[in-house]
């Protein structure tokens, strides 16, 4: 099922600003949190679905690329949407705009008779850090997307205790200020009176365990310098500039908390025949004098190949020929741009003696006169023509 507009999701205009976001996400998680819709599988794919758009669009970066390409510049694996978010990932990451000081935003709202939640999750550990690299791509690559096998150095889980950062399963206890819950309650002084509020705690970070003894490789971090091997699925159409990212594959976190995003910016090498206008390629043709007032046939290059086209009789230098299709596809939308010739005529910088009594002959014969072509666009003003 294609996924709605995030703005349709959040009930927002396109123009709207990140406090209009913001009250909007508000209203539908309050609405459709699971604590409120027990056992309710449409209410619970409302709230992730209200938890993606808000990622996104929350995020002026992310807002931007998503204005650009739609869903496929933020999608999945290849982008900044929920895809991949947990329950726990949406509680964890969305807590500080209800002013719960981190962990669940809803224990406050929907604790149970014995004082625990009903349901949610806790934080653990510390998050890892995003990881940015660049990948640069040809424009072949583009056309067709490309999966790029890359090795990345970087901060990984521990081999030794798994991330925990203990020495061994006796070297952890319960951790004595949240009694294992992960999160302590706080009493606040507002103008409405004492307000409970509930925050991960302190000593565990959300963990509700403590280490008494690290672990001798990773010091009791939980992560250690090592190396992976990544496949990055990059869908074609992209540009120059555009950065994808790939959730949980940056940085390992700290004590058996998640991993960051590993963040790609796209780089286009250059070609040797062909550049990229948007969507379309442009390609210099350069053609002699003769070929130009008798006509031939050539080959040119394009991004599937060689191809022969025919240049008529009379050509003018400056002759722009389009080639339906031949451009690169949209990341976002159907379709391919189309490529473009653009004919130069070559002028010779040196000439034989033998060359130069001919061409003397031909200076002032009466077809060798330049004339302007009645109805003739310039140069720039067929390029606007084409590229509308």
């Amino acid at each position: 099922m294609a996924k709605r507009d995030y703005y349709d999701v959040l009930g927002v205009p396109k123009n709207a600003d990140q406090e209009e976001i913001r009250k909007a996400y508000r209203k539908l998680a309050l609405q459709y949190h699971p604590d409120r819709n027990p056992d309710n599988k449409d209410a619970e794919e409302k709230f992730k679905e209200a938890a993606e758009a808000y990622e996104v669009l929350s995020d002026l970066e992310k807002r931007e690329n998503y204005n650009r390409f739609g869903h496929a510049g933020v999608d999945g694996t290849r982008g900044y949407g929920g895809g991949g978010m947990t329950m726990e990932d949406i509680l964890r990451q969305f807590g500080d705009i209800f002013g719960s000081g981190g962990g669940d935003p809803f224990s406050t709202f929907f604790d149970t008779n014995d004082g625990r939640r009903s349901g949610g999750a806790r934080t653990r550990g510390q998050r890892g850090t995003n990881l940015r690299i660049k990948v640069a791509l040809t424009l072949e690559e583009i056309a067709t997307g490309v999966v790029k096998k890359i090795k990345v150095k970087k901060q990984v889980t521990c081999d030794v205790c798994n991330g925990s950062g203990a020495k061994d399963s006796n070297a952890v206890s319960t951790c004595g200020t949240c009694r294992g819950a992960g999160y302590v309650r706080q009493v606040r002084s507002t103008f409405m009176g004492q307000m409970q509020t509930t925050v991960t705690c302190p000593t565990c970070n959300g963990a509700g365990t403590t280490v008494t003894a690290n672990c001798s490789k990773c010091k009791g971090d939980g992560v250690i310098y090592g190396e992976e091997t990544i496949d990055l699925d990059i869908p074609a159409g992209v540009e120059e500039g555009m950065q994808l990212s790939w959730r949980g594959k940056g940085n390992a976190g700290l004590k058996g908390g998640p991993p960051g995003d590993l963040l790609i910016t796209i780089e286009e090498k250059p070609h040797d025949y062909l550049q990229r206008d948007g969507m379309n390629l442009v390609h210099d043709l350069y053609i002699n004098f003769a070929d130009a007032a008798l006509g031939v046939s050539t080959e040119v290059p394009t991004i599937d190949g060689k191809v022969k086209i025919k240049i008529p009789p009379g050509t003018q230098s400056g002759k722009i020929f389009r080639l339906k299709d031949k451009g690169l596809p949209a990341v976002q939308a159907y379709g391919r741009g189309d490529q473009l010739i653009h004919v130069n005529v070559w002028t010779p910088k040196k000439v034989t003696e033998e060359e130069r009594q001919l061409l003397e002959k031909l200076r002032n014969m009466p077809n060798f006169q330049p004339q302007p072509i009645k109805g003739e666009k310039g140069f720039f003003a067929k390029m606007k023509d084409y590229f509308k």
